[in-house]
């Protein structure tokens, strides 16, 4: 892959330790992510890849350390406040409406961006109905972006796992995010959802210009799209740097890659 010119810290990670009881999730953990750039976090299962991401978007809150975002300090923030502030995230186990259509899930992204209320958008009338197909000229460019024309009416319960994630990833871009956050988008995908996957990760970076954080498993699809890579163990940093210095790091052999076939 070819290497993108790095931009300023978007995103900055500073010695931040996380426990549950004696259980020390996250320990000192600091890194950085520079604008436009994808970021992978790796490391085994327990690891507490999916830890960091919960702090950095505010369903966590560390005991110690800072995360800042365009300079700015959060320490107490909650999941709401950090949308507000940018930040968007999958999760590795959907959380999609099953029952409501793929228009309908990608439009939820889009609530932040709502001015009326509650009750003119229940009844949908008035400055709400406008506002309402404002924001779905968004949702359908998202939807002929992710390639999901023809299943945009379709119940999202009624998809394969591949679309529901595809779906996953449209509603995180409604929020039309400057930092996204992804846990572990390819889990469950053939070879082939895989590529797709991948692809649209790319296109993102590219045409949105989006700062992306990645949590994936497969180390072909990590070394391929990621320019820069953490590595956890056991809730602490074991590496840090471009693909192949990780590669070659011998602690992260030891820890990780050397039992990946």
């Amino acid at each position: 892959m070819q290497a993108r010119p790095a931009g300023d810290v978007i995103l900055d990670v500073r010695n931040v330790s996380l426990h549950f009881g004696g259980v020390n999730a996250l320990t000192d953990i600091s890194f950085d992510v520079r604008e436009h750039e994808i970021r992978a976090i790796i490391g085994p299962n327990g690891a507490g890849k999916s830890s960091m991401l919960n702090c950095i978007n505010g369903l966590y809150r560390p005991q110690e350390g800072s995360i800042s975002l365009r300079g700015k300090t959060f320490r107490h923030m909650n999941s709401r406040q950090v949308a507000e502030m940018g930040v968007a995230r999958t999760f590795q186990n959907l959380a999609l409406f099953k029952g409501m259509s793929v228009l309908d899930n990608i439009m939820t992204g889009r609530n932040l961006k709502m001015r009326t209320n509650l009750l003119q958008q229940a009844i949908r009338w008035g400055a709400a109905e406008r506002e309402e197909a404002e924001q779905r000229i968004v949702v359908e460019r998202i939807i002929d972006f992710l390639e999901i024309q023809p299943f945009r009416k379709i119940q999202v319960g009624r998809l394969p796992y591949g679309l529901q994630k595809r779906v996953d990833l449209g509603r995180a871009l409604a929020m039309e995010p400057q930092v996204l956050l992804l846990d572990e988008p390819m889990a469950g995908m053939n070879v082939e959802e895989k590529q797709d996957m991948s692809r649209f990760i790319l296109d993102v970076n590219d045409e949105f210009g989006t700062t992306i954080v990645l949590i994936e498993h497969d180390m072909g699809v990590v070394m391929d799209i990621s320019d820069r890579v953490v590595v956890l163990d056991y809730g602490k940093k074991i590496g840090d740097g471009l693909p192949e210095q990780v590669r070659n790091n011998p602690e992260v052999i030891s820890a990780y890659l050397g039992t990946v076939h």
